[in-house]
């Protein structure tokens, strides 16, 4: 029987963006979107070289060197597209829990079939990603159909997993009263929404496709100010009865 090995990108060991608390991040490699304001087109191809190939056991010994800053906090499992791996994931995860540790998945929800859901059988959070409520531009702006995406959070709903909802404001696309009141819209018929975070989006990631010889596919589009970005919070609040981050 082959070994199961994850290809991970990267790991993080005190993050605190992704999930409650500080957590150990993995960055899984590969991802089947193309999204216009993805700011980590390094690991989009699954084949691409990585920086550590390892089992559920050695990602979990390596985990559990940070067990004292983590215990409040947990790990995070996040990509790329972490479902792409959904096997090793899942055995991951598995191992955290029998080990005490919060896991969460962050996910766009875009694989979506039995080995994919299998993980959220040892998930306690899902951050799901909602790369925009419009149908007609979603695929213009990840390179597929929103389907897969609305289909996860339905499965959700239906098993009641927790989730907080992460949307990239883009300006002049994915943000703005008018977008926003659809989002909240969306949402609002999904009682397992404990958060939305409004993620502002900024051009950090520009280098990235210049040194693997890509063209930036949002080039002059401008980041999003901190005022602006508090803005799209304060209004989004007086839509919504959950956390707004």
């Amino acid at each position: 029987m082959t070994e199961l090995r994850g290809r991970i990108h990267s790991l993080e060991s005190f993050g605190t963006v992704d999930g409650p608390g500080i957590r150990f991040v993995s960055f899984m490699q590969g991802c089947p979107l193309r999204c216009r304001f993805c700011h980590n087109p390094d690991t989009w191809d699954p084949a691409a070289p990585v920086q550590y190939l390892m089992t559920p056991e050695e990602l979990l010994a390596e985990t559990l060197r940070y067990r004292s800053f983590i215990r409040k906090g947990g790990v995070t499992v996040s990509g790329g597209e972490p479902l792409a791996q959904a096997a090793f994931v899942r055995e991951y995860f598995a191992l955290c829990q029998a080990n005490g540790l919060h896991t969460a998945l962050d996910t766009s929800g875009s694989v979506y079939n039995a080995q994919a859901l299998g993980v959220l059988d040892h998930t306690d959070l899902v951050l799901l990603d909602v790369k925009t409520v419009d149908a007609e531009e979603h695929k213009a702006w990840t390179g597929v159909e929103a389907e897969n995406n609305r289909r996860f959070l339905e499965h959700l709903q239906s098993i009641g997993k927790p989730v907080w909802i992460r949307q990239v404001m883009v300006p002049g696309h994915t943000c703005g009263e008018a977008y926003l009141s659809r989002l909240a819209d969306y949402l609002r018929t999904f009682s397992v929404v404990e958060r939305v975070e409004l993620l502002p989006y900024h051009t950090m990631g520009i280098y990235k496709y210049r040194s693997l010889g890509m063209a930036y596919p949002l080039e002059g589009v401008e980041a999003m100010s901190a005022e602006e970005a508090a803005r799209s919070r304060s209004f989004l609040k007086g839509l919504l009865n959950v956390e707004v981050g």
